[in-house]
């Protein structure tokens, strides 16, 4: 009974097998030395894998067939989200406002305050120590904080610290108004909070997804549009501005992404803003920009996706724009190298399960682990279509109907030989 069992399991499913000679799409790898190697992957190699890369595998370069163990690593530390800076001991002296941050204990380098008010100028005076208030404490450093939407620019609230991990930081503030603000009045209720990113060396490294250099004018927007293949990940948006330009500005940007193929209504749009500020206002120097804004886009990972970046100029001069690029978190495939002998990376056959190795519950990465050198993608010169590995059921559904009809016959014979034995 079992071995019937087992027959009709294999009839109906079988497991694909990992075969060189089925993938359509290969590159080397050169390891930088023997142990840990990584290797970054670029968009080519989402475009053509499988989705979540599950069909990739890495062999040695000989005859051999086993698998060389791996796994897939963001190149970030695990401390991904801000987290908040409870504020204590508000107090005000003139325009002088001082308060206290209980900060997370972790390393950090930046606090972000959530100021209320606009258009104004603020010296901030940081010190760290390991109890509330500034006696016997460290300076960290003065900062300029400001406002300034009546003259259409931005804010900038954010205290760009040397990395630190005192369990408290002092801030004191001297605030004065923007020049042309005819009131404005500084209080303990303006700090309405802080949080703290990660550490600029726990932050994300980022590749190029995408660039495009066509940058074109739409009315009052600068537009630049974009084709992305399949399952390529987009998390960043960037702007590269021409060098000569100094100008100071602030322009709202949309970033709008549909399926190819469907309206661009039924995509998705994120907004953002991106500034430039490089001035001398109340005594202080400002020298504050974004040319960045985070973008995580849906469609590109269900089927190629149309991607538009406009940027509002409004009744200003457009900006020189010279380049605007897609970006996607640093992936970094990992491996033990046994030499520097170089391996090959296969993917494109979609018909593999994900992989399961004790590598991945075994290893530890860091961002310090040396970079292999990965080569140029080709074609596999011995790639041959995979058979197809339907089930039986699927390759010939009348197959159901010839069992069927086989059980009944069968049902049938037993029944007409017990009928015999029964009593008259």
């Amino acid at each position: 009974m079992k071995s019937l069992l087992f027959a009709l399991l294999l009839l109906f499913w079988q497991a694909p097998a990992v075969e060189r000679q089925y993938f359509l799409y290969q590159r080397s790898v050169v390891p930088a030395g023997a142990g840990l190697n990584c290797a970054v992957l670029d968009a080519e190699t989402f475009a053509h894998a499988s989705a979540s890369l599950k069909d990739v595998r890495i062999f040695p370069q000989t005859a051999q067939a086993h698998e060389v163990p791996y796994v897939i690593a963001l190149s970030e530390s695990a401390q991904l989200d801000s987290e908040p800076a409870r504020v204590l001991n508000s107090g005000l002296k003139g325009r002088s406002l001082s308060f206290d941050l209980a900060m997370p204990h972790r390393p950090y380098t930046e606090v972000v305050l959530d100021l209320d008010g606009t258009d104004y100028i603020a010296a901030a005076t940081v010190t760290g120590s390991n109890a509330p208030g500034a006696q016997g404490g460290t300076r960290l450093g003065e900062f300029t904080l400001f406002d300034l939407s009546s003259q259409h620019l931005s804010r900038s609230t954010t205290l760009p610290l040397q990395e630190s991990s005192f369990p408290y930081l002092h801030v004191e503030l001297n605030i004065t108004p923007a020049p042309g603000t005819r009131s404005f009045q500084v209080s303990p209720v303006m700090v309405r909070g802080a949080s703290v990113p990660p550490s600029r060396e726990a932050q994300t490294i980022f590749e190029e997804a995408a660039e495009t250099r066509a940058i074109t004018q739409r009315g009052r927007q600068t537009v630049a549009s974009f084709h992305l293949p399949q399952r390529v990940p987009v998390e960043r948006v960037t702007f590269e501005l021409s060098p000569t330009y100094k100008g100071n500005f602030s322009r709202d940007v949309t970033i709008s992404d549909y399926a190819t193929g469907t309206p661009a209504s039924s995509g998705e749009t994120i907004s953002g803003t991106i500034f430039r500020v490089h001035l001398s206002q109340a005594g202080r120097e400002i020298h504050q920009q974004r040319l960045n804004l985070p973008a995580t886009l849906g469609s590109n990972l269900q089927s190629s996706a149309e991607v538009e970046v406009a940027v509002e100029n409004g009744d200003d001069q457009p900006l020189p724009i010279t380049a605007v690029r897609l970006e996607m978190r640093q992936r970094r495939l990992c491996f033990d190298a046994q030499s520097t002998d170089a391996l090959t990376i296969f993917y494109g056959d979609a018909a593999l399960l994900p992989p399961h190795y004790d590598f991945s519950r075994t290893v530890s990465i860091t961002n310090q682990v040396p970079l292999a050198r990965l080569g140029p993608e080709q074609k596999n010169p011995v790639y041959t279509p995979r058979p197809d590995t339907r089930a039986a059921t699927e390759r010939h559904p009348e197959l159901i109907w010839v069992v069927f009809l086989a059980v009944i016959c069968i049902l049938g014979v037993i029944a007409l030989r017990s009928s015999r034995h029964l009593p008259r």
